[in-house]
């Protein structure tokens, strides 16, 4: 009994509060699972992460307020292009109907920017898991050329155009 009196009064006298542990500072050291949004790499690293986590806050982040997707719909033989309000709730749709994304983006295999730095182009290919269930995980194998922007160098690139180039 004089043991747990004992453990009372550390607590009732000390500054600690076991019920309200301290902030861990060991994750403010600048490091981050983002990426750089400045640099190129920087915006594939945070879609990587927006698919992973299924953030559409990420996500929309990357995109510029004039973006556009397009991609070729084989069935009908027509090209399709929506704007970003379409693209945002197409995205929300999937990352809220599924249990598990995975996007690897594989070699750059085109990569060119304006002299000023403030436009770009990269066709880089990507592998695509989607996990509904466990017995229901398409991969899907395809080809995305971004054409990126920014108004200043020091400032993040944003996603302008994707146009998926993939054959499914």
């Amino acid at each position: 009994m004089r043991f747990i009196a004992t453990i009372l009064l550390l607590f009732l006298f000390s500054s600690c509060n076991p019920f309200a542990p301290a902030l861990d500072d060991s994750l403010v050291t600048g490091d981050s699972i983002l990426g750089d949004q400045a640099t190129i790499d920087g915006v594939f690293q945070n879609m990587k992460y927006a698919y992973t986590f299924r953030d559409t806050t990420i996500y929309g982040q990357l995109l510029s307020s004039d973006f556009s997707f397009v991609f070729t719909d084989y069935d009908r033989g027509v090209e399709v292009t929506w704007g970003r309000d379409e693209e945002m709730q197409t995205t929300r749709g999937l990352f809220m109907n599924v249990q598990r994304l995975d996007l690897v983006w594989n070699n750059i295999i085109a990569l060119s920017t304006d002299s000023l730095s403030l436009n770009a182009s990269v066709s880089r290919n990507f592998n695509l898991t989607v996990t509904f269930n466990p017995s229901d995980n398409p991969r899907i194998d395809g080809y995305a050329t971004l054409a990126l922007a920014r108004s200043d160098p020091q400032k993040p690139w944003k996603i302008v155009r994707w146009r998926d180039e993939s054959n499914f």
